[in-house]
């Protein structure tokens, strides 16, 4: 059980996060939309302050626990460019990612975010089949 503790307080931090944003300045906290306007110019500060908070979640975990997280990545470089692109894409074409259909659009019911996340679960689940040879 204690092993699921962190990853419980990450996704309460996650919701917590989203809910001021929301409370505070009427804003869903989608991260990829947050991106966007930094590269559009649009809100600047507001938004870089968002992306730098998530950049320094790192920093803050080696600051609390004195190490930094383990991360393993076995994929290629050029594999994980390709996946970067394709989630980008996705994200514009279903106009939202999965912090904002996921986290926010669920919490407030909406119909598009209930069928882009059911959309995002089920290529998730048909990817992994077909990569690991299984049959759907």
């Amino acid at each position: 059980m204690t092993s699921y503790l962190v990853s419980l307080l990450g996704g309460a931090l996650i919701g917590l996060s989203c809910a001021i944003l929301l409370i505070l300045n009427g804003r869903i906290a989608g991260v990829s939309g947050i991106v966007g306007k930094v590269v559009q110019g649009i809100d600047v500060w507001t938004n870089a302050a968002f992306v730098a908070g998530l950049l320094l979640g790192p920093v803050v975990y080696f600051a609390a626990f004195h190490h930094w997280p383990t991360v393993t990545v076995t994929a290629s470089l050029p594999l994980i460019m390709l996946a970067g692109l394709l989630v980008g894409f996705g994200s514009r074409m279903g106009s939202g990612c999965t912090s904002g259909h996921g986290v926010m659009g669920l919490a407030r019911l909406s119909p598009r975010s209930i069928a882009a996340v059911l959309t995002f679960l089920a290529s998730g689940i048909a990817a992994v089949a077909l990569l690991r040879g299984a049959a759907l």
